[in-house]
């Protein structure tokens, strides 16, 4: 049997094991949140190190793009560098393949997403292949990078100038501790009022909200219908999104007795099923994989 374990810095609330088997191998996959505590998520990698085939780390960024170029979170490499043996992974490989794909699947197989969609990424640098393909798509986008990540109420609207913003900043954002960028620990059970005063526009005017689904719920204000496309979405995050008047959740990864886990966890489980150091580990050896598992986002009606 196969081991995958997700550290997150997320709450533990949220903690969830599953055995599956996929591609003739039996996997035991596991999420291990540790309430924000930074410390506390060194110790535990520490201590899985060697253990485990791979681990994916959850609720962190160790790496975000911008067109061609990588900007490396600091706390997020801290966290990479705790492990010496055992593959890790913090998802963006597979954000830049299955999720990518996701856009162009709801084009082609529903009526979800036509030219000219109205579209919020709350925040773009982590999941750049989807902001590209959602361009490529025709859809009329806003980027929230700056508005719930830096409190700065200034939409970007094209991938230039998000490849341009991020070239200014990114630099010296990437240096700041994470939580000052990204809900962890308790905040991600809690909502920013006065944030959501502020800027819920942005979520009411938009016809499609994307993007990571801690950073989405903390600012969510009443909705009207809008799709959602997310991850690590569990049945209370269903009933969340239900409440809050979503029409539809569009999650990018698989279901597995009751909820998606995030894509650093599937990414993992992709690196223990290839068997190639992680360097060595291209987006076609990716995309081949995914191939064979025939994952599909799940289209799932919320009203």
């Amino acid at each position: 049997m196969k081991r995958v374990v997700s550290v997150s810095l997320g709450s533990s609330r949220r903690d969830h094991r599953v055995e599956v088997d996929l591609l003739g191998e039996h996997f035991e996959i596991s999420r291990r949140g540790t309430d924000g505590d930074f410390q506390r998520a060194i110790e535990l990698l520490r201590e899985l190190d060697g253990k485990v085939d791979a681990i994916g780390l959850g609720g962190i960024d160790v790496y975000l793009y911008a067109g061609k170029t990588r900007y490396t979170v600091q706390d997020g490499l801290k966290l990479m560098e705790a492990v010496r043996h055992t593959p890790v992974v913090d998802g963006s490989g597979l954000k830049n393949t299955l999720e990518r794909e996701t856009a162009y699947f709801l084009r082609e197989h529903t009526g979800l997403l036509p030219p000219g969609t109205r579209v919020l990424m709350v925040s773009a640098v982590d999941r750049f292949g989807m902001a590209e393909a959602l361009a490529e798509l025709g859809c009329d986008l806003t980027f929230g990078d700056l508005i719930f990540s830096a409190g700065i109420p200034y939409p970007i609207r094209t991938v230039a100038e998000l490849e341009e913003m991020a070239a200014r900043i990114l630099p010296e954002m990437v240096k700041l501790p994470f939580h000052m960028l990204y809900p962890t620990g308790k905040k991600q059970e809690t909502q920013d009022e006065e944030k959501i005063k502020k800027f819920g526009h942005y979520y009411q005017e938009a016809q499609v909200i994307a993007g990571d689904y801690h950073l989405m719920r903390r600012y969510m204000p009443r909705l009207n219908g809008q799709i959602i496309i997310t991850n690590t979405t569990t049945a209370d995050d269903v009933a969340f999104l239900k409440e809050k008047g979503a029409g539809y959740l569009v999650t990018t990864t698989p279901e597995f007795e009751g909820r998606s886990f995030g894509t650093n966890v599937m990414e993992a489980v992709l690196v223990a099923l290839l068997q190639k150091p992680r360097e060595e580990i291209t987006a076609r050896d990716y995309r081949d994989c995914l191939k064979r598992l025939d994952f599909k986002p799940r289209v799932v009606p919320l009203q």
